[in-house]
Formats: C-alpha cells, structure tokens, sequence
C-alpha cells in the first residue's frame, strides 16, 4: 500500500492539490455542496492511480480540489462500500491520500435509516457515537503500525467541539438536528424486521452501509471527525413497508440544501 499511496499522492500534487484543511466525504445523493465550491481541480476517480471507482449509481466519483468559506478543501464526490466487493482498505484509501495531502479534519455525511421511534423521515442526525457490525476493521493488517499506533482509541470518535460547532450552526440556521448512535451494517441489502428490533435493543439511532471504516481510519491519522446522517426512512418493524430508492432520493434532495448550509457554517466557524 505504501507505494500506491505515494503514486497517488504524487499524482495530485503534481495537479497543485496542495495544503488543504478540510475533507469532505459526501454520501448518497448529497453531491450539491460542490455547486458552492470555487474548483481549482476536478479529478476523475479513475484517472487517480490506484484509486477504487464508485460503482454506485449515485456517486459521480470525483474529487474535487477548490475553496470554500475561505479554506481550502478537498471533496469526495461519492465514495466506497463493502458491499461494492472493495476491502476495507480499499473503502478507506481516500481517508489516507487526504491526509497526506494536508487535511487536519474530516466531515462526512451519509443516507441513513431512522431506528428511533422519535426520528422522522429528513431529519439530519450528528454522530456522537458509532457501532460496527460490519464484521472487521480497516486498521486489521500486518503492517498497520506504519501508518499510526495499531491500537487506536475509539472513546469519542467524533470530535466533541466540532460536534458543539455544530449545533450551534444548526441552531443559527433554524435547522433542526438530532445527536445520535449510528450503527454500521455491510449491505446492499435492507434489514428484516427482527435485525431492526435487535438494531433498536443494542442502541442504535440510526442504521446506513458506509461512514464507519473511514472514520476508525480517520481517529488512526488523528484527524478531528464530525459526520451527519440524513435519515431517509423510518425503520419501524411493526410496520415495516418496501424499500423506495425514488422516495429516499428525493429525501435526500428535499434536505440537502439544509445539509449544504450546515456544512459551509461549520467550515466557515
């Protein structure tokens, strides 16, 4: 991993993405946020050596290099899952070529589905706490230790003062927003309506496919993590309905221009 790094790493200093501050990993249909950055590069997945490629149908799989409230970001246009056949070192690659390109802190948003009875469909949610079930760790391999301590503390993955940060500016915007537990499972599939109780009983507030492996990747590099989850269904098992792609992306589109707003506050603050 250490020389594809360095290729690719190589490859976007030569394009000038240099000294950023903040990257930015932006989930299902959340692809807006780009439409407010000032681009100096935009870089194709595939044309990064070494690079996985989305292959979802709602990831456009560019990273785009440009400013935004004055810093300098770097914006994941899509990202990797487990259930897209990528490792876990795979789904997480990115987190590691951003660090080395500068970033001090990582925000991150995601689709997600509402657990708790007292979320509604829409809702954004702050990550205070997570938990994995996706069955492994991106930071379980043998030569680990050469990129950070192989025992990494996981007692607030979420940095608590961008979390406060936050609030704040969703409290500004009039926006309203839930603190909560988000659980990891490895998808594509949904869950049955005995995985949502047994979801509900562990404590998890909201369930989604992705967020957790880039964020035990980011604590090993030390950089400061917020992440928000847009709740796109109510995941009630005594009355558990089929699955609507159409109706979550247009959740998801209804609430971005909340999500969009929140994010330039927190980069601004």
């Amino acid at each position: 991993m250490k020389q594809q790094l360095e290729d690719s790493i190589g490859y976007l200093k030569q394009l000038g993405c240099l000294n950023s501050e903040v990257g930015i990993v932006l989930g299902t249909g959340l692809g807006k946020l780009v439409e407010h950055v000032k681009i100096i590069q935009e870089i194709s997945y595939a044309d990064i050596p070494h690079f996985p490629v989305a292959t979802v149908e709602f990831h456009k799989g560019k990273l785009i290099y440009g400013e935004l409230e004055g810093k300098l970001v770097l914006v994941m246009q899509g990202r990797f899952h487990l259930y897209e056949g990528y490792s876990l070192q795979e789904v997480t690659y990115p987190i590691r070529v951003l660090k080395a390109l500068g970033i001090h802190t990582l925000l991150i948003s995601n689709a997600a589905g509402a657990i708790n009875p007292a979320y509604s469909k829409g809702d954004l949610m702050l990550l205070d706490d997570h938990i994995n079930l996706q069955g492994s760790s991106p930071l379980a391999f043998g030569t680990v230790e050469e990129y950070g301590e192989r025992f990494v503390d996981m007692s607030a993955p979420y940095d608590q003062e961008l979390l406060k940060v936050a609030s704040a500016a969703a409290k500004k915007l009039d926006i309203s927003i839930h603190i909560g537990i988000y659980a990891g499972v490895v998808g594509p599939q949904l869950e049955t309506r005995a995985e949502y109780r047994m979801l509900r009983i562990i404590g998890a507030d909201a369930v989604g496919m992705s967020t957790i492996p880039e964020v035990i990747v980011a604590r090993h590099l030390t950089l400061r993590v917020l992440a928000v989850s847009v709740l796109t269904d109510v995941c009630d098992p005594e009355n558990l309905k089929p699955i609507n792609i159409p109706e979550i992306i247009k959740i998801v589109g209804d609430t971005e221009p909340q999500m969009v707003a929140l994010f330039k506050h927190i980069i601004k603050e």
